[in-house]
């Protein structure tokens, strides 16, 4: 199973890749003409420096949820820990990130299934914003995800599968079946419950992927002038996207999926092909960037917070 699994992530990717460099291809000499004057790098630089915020915002999210589990965290140790780890899912595996922060936030004294659970609610938060926006913007026409009634039906399913699974009563009915394996092994487990359900947590995650979005709209403006009409649909394609990047095996941090999606998208629109992919191949640069400057900042700008 896990032969396969990592023959389908290569598969994705190479498909992926491939729509990616024909789409180049095709449209090389647009790319080509495209120019960036003195405002455009201006452009560039605060879309830099959003989507380095919206990592700091991310940090600051997870640490919300430690503190619904009632776990001591100070924010310092919190966004080093989370800003450093970040560029660990391009370590092969795709789960360095998750690995690095489940260890760190044990060696706090935290139970590991309650360190685990910590952990792993953030992906599906993500994943329920994300599936969120790009639904609200599918029903009010901004994006057509698909034209499958069933897709569509699959994807309302999904949505409330991952609120549900959120839920105190799920969450912590897996921390007792936890409990129980463990005392069934004579080891010893921290009792630690979800109080109350994540739903402000889910509303930060909403407010990471619009800073995401901005970040990459700002991109967009480096080369073009873009209409407040244009916004809603911009981050509606980015949304699901972004979604698609983080639910699909691939490369880390979904590069070529979220690429080949938002290509996909965005091809359609009034926007001019060239641009979009001159600020696709852009914003993954600012994006790596980001996650590098954060990671940066969590080594020197927090070095005085315990690990």
């Amino acid at each position: 199973m896990v032969f396969l699994k990592s023959y389908l992530k290569w598969i994705i990717l190479g498909i992926t890749l491939f729509f990616i460099v024909s789409t180049f291809r095709n449209h090389w000499q647009a790319v080509t003409e495209i120019k960036i004057n003195s405002q455009g790098w201006l452009f560039l630089f605060l879309a830099l420096m959003v989507t380095l915020l919206a990592h700091i915002w991310s940090a600051i999210v997870w640490i919300g949820i430690l503190k619904l589990f009632k776990q001591s965290c100070p924010y310092q140790w919190g966004l080093k820990i989370y800003l450093v780890t970040n560029i660990y899912k391009y370590l092969p595996g795709n789960v360095g990130h998750f690995y690095g922060r489940i260890s760190a936030v044990s060696k706090r004294g935290v139970s590991l299934s309650v360190a685990s659970l910590s952990v792993l609610l953030e992906p599906l938060l993500m994943a329920a914003a994300a599936l969120f926006i790009a639904l609200l913007s599918h029903s009010i026409g901004l994006i057509e995800t698909t034209k499958n009634i069933n897709i569509l039906f699959l994807q309302c399913f999904l949505l409330m599968i991952v609120l549900l699974g959120i839920h105190p009563i799920i969450i912590n009915g897996v921390i007792r079946f936890l409990k129980n394996i463990k005392a069934k092994k004579n080891q010893e487990i921290e009792t630690v419950y979800l109080q109350k359900y994540p739903g402000i947590i889910l509303i930060g995650e909403i407010i990471f992927l619009l800073l995401r979005g901005l970040g990459f709209i700002l991109a967009l403006m480096a080369f073009m002038t873009i209409s407040f009409q244009q916004v809603p649909m911009i981050i509606s394609a980015f949304s699901f996207a972004w979604l698609l990047g983080l639910v699909i095996p691939g490369a880390p941090g979904g590069l070529g999926v979220f690429e080949a999606t938002i290509i996909a998208l965005l091809e359609t629109s009034s926007l001019p092909i060239g641009i979009v992919l001159t600020t696709i191949a852009i914003f993954r640069i600012i994006s790596i960037l980001a996650e590098i400057i954060g990671a940066g900042l969590g080594y020197l700008g927090f070095s005085y917070s315990r690990i």
